[in-house]
């Protein structure tokens, strides 16, 4: 399998070329980095290029999926729960279905939380491209255009990609490769959200409203992720952490 990964200085955001073989099929995952790394890796491979495969609509993951379906006339492909959010979107999938490229076997899976129709895609049963749900040491933000809840994010990070082996390899929209047992061991929301990690009882506001935090990590951006509960409503949710203050 050839990988290849681009990466937005902009908003630090990964594109990943995923070829099965020189002389094959190719996948792109996400178009929001530069396109030139991912030109030359398909030329140097000599790849055909059949899918464009978006995690969810957010402009830093879809920003080049007119450029790469005008230049080499593949599908753009996405969640169908995120169709009118794409004025581009040609393949509308489900969860659980399955896209073939050459030697490359890929299927979907919904997890929604951070958007609707929030996708990870799990090539043949090794690499997982895990979109913005799950990273290296942290998860995705339930914040941003289209979100769902906290509740489903977590549900999609548990019964869904932490169901998966542990030498899977995940390669996040931002961040760093790591795999689902390291995430496992290491990752601070999974180990309190699975009971082997203690929550905090820190008082502090959150988007000016008063709360608890419960557990502060490392984000993509260099900041933090914190899980907090509102104290007016007792709700539970994912901020960031520029916008948590320790009183």
């Amino acid at each position: 399998m050839i990988i290849a990964r681009s990466q937005s200085t902009d908003w630090l955001s990964n594109s990943y070329l995923v070829g099965d073989e020189s002389g094959g099929s190719a996948v792109l995952v996400d178009t929001g980095a530069p396109m030139q790394p991912i030109l030359d890796c398909l030329r140097e491979n000599r790849l055909t290029l059949t899918h464009i495969l978006c995690t969810h609509h957010h402009h830093d993951h879809v920003l080049h999926n007119a450029d790469y379906r005008a230049q080499f006339g593949c599908p753009v492909c996405g969640h169908r729960a995120e169709a009118e959010y794409f004025s581009d979107l040609d393949c509308e999938l489900e969860s659980d279905e399955e896209i073939t490229s050459g030697g490359l076997s890929l299927r979907a899976l919904h997890i929604p939380g951070h958007t609707a129709g929030q996708l990870a895609f799990l090539v043949n049963e090794r690499v997982l491209f895990s979109g913005d749900t799950l990273f290296c040491g942290s998860v995705g933000g339930t914040r941003g255009p289209g979100h769902t809840t906290f509740d489903e994010l977590k549900r999609s990070v548990l019964e869904v990609l932490m169901k998966l082996p542990g030498e899977t390899e995940v390669l996040p929209g931002h961040m760093q490769a790591t795999t689902i047992s390291r995430e496992w061991e290491e990752n601070p929301f999974i180990r309190c959200w699975t009971g082997r990690g203690d929550l905090g009882d820190q008082s502090c506001t959150a988007f000016g409203r008063p709360a608890k935090l419960l557990i502060q990590a490392r984000d993509y951006d260099g900041g933090t992720k914190c899980q907090v509960r509102f104290e007016d409503s007792g709700e539970v949710d994912l901020v960031p952490g520029s916008r948590v203050r320790l009183l």
